[in-house]
């Protein structure tokens, strides 16, 4: 390794790459960041970084890929690799954990942690190896979920569908009387087969089917809207930390 290490950043918003870069200067580690995964894989396979930082959700390859990518390389597969990601529960931490990465941090986060977690898997690197737990998918598991309440997905209640009235809810109008009344006989009831009570089983079950498809996607569309919200917000900070680093 080089006595300055060099990290490589990838991300495509420009705030992130130069805030990252300030903030990494004053640690004596140099940091080439790049905007794309295509860029980046191309330079990394002609100089091996000591470590490779990418967000998952990028326009052309993801970060996902990319981890694999270096990983599955003859050269690169000792390479450290941080995922960065707006959302983090089991199933990212699942995928990250079937690509190889050593980290996954979680967006919006402090710069001073993403430094803190380079430094240790650069001191990481320069150690001998130490024996790999027992069970290591359980245990990476643990480190990339998300906390209690942070990063959990909650279920959905059941959006209640108001019925509509029927004809029977409708009050029937009187029958216009008779000088004479003459009985009639009570007709026998027709015989039934049950497709009556099937179809109607069958009805209700994809009202309720449908019920809760919607409580899904609206749970699904406020989840959305809440990490848009989260990363708008993110990057107005870093572009305040940026404009206040620049003016020191």
């Amino acid at each position: 390794m080089s006595t300055t290490p060099t990290v490589v950043f990838i991300d495509d918003s420009a705030t992130m790459r130069e805030v990252i870069k300030i903030a990494f200067r004053r640690e004596n580690i140099d940091v080439v960041a790049y905007p794309d995964a295509a860029t980046a894989l191309t330079n990394i396979e002609q100089k091996r970084p000591d470590v490779v930082i990418t967000d998952v959700i990028m326009p052309d390859k993801d970060g996902y890929e990319v981890c694999q990518s270096i990983k599955q390389h003859p050269k690169l597969n000792g390479t450290p690799v941080i995922l960065m990601s707006g959302v983090v529960n089991r199933a990212v931490a699942e995928k990250a954990f079937s690509v190889k990465a050593d980290e996954l941090i979680r967006k919006p986060f402090q710069p001073q942690d993403l430094i803190t977690r380079v430094k240790h898997l650069l001191k990481s690197d320069n150690e001998a190896p130490a024996p790999a737990p027992v069970n290591a998918a359980a245990a990476l598991s643990s480190i990339f979920a998300a906390p209690a309440g942070n990063g959990s997905v909650a279920k959905p209640k059941p959006v209640a569908v108001p019925q509509t009235s029927s004809v029977a809810d409708v009050p029937a109008a009187p029958a216009p009387s008779t000088a004479t009344v003459v009985p009639t006989a009570t007709p026998a009831p027709a015989p039934t087969n049950g497709v009556t009570s099937k179809m109607s089983a069958s009805t209700s079950s994809d009202v309720t089917k449908l019920r809760v498809e919607i409580a899904r996607l609206e749970g699904l569309v406020k989840k959305l809207q809440s990490e848009l919200a989260a990363e708008r917000e993110y990057v107005r900070s870093l572009e305040e930390h940026f404009k206040t680093v620049q003016q020191q």
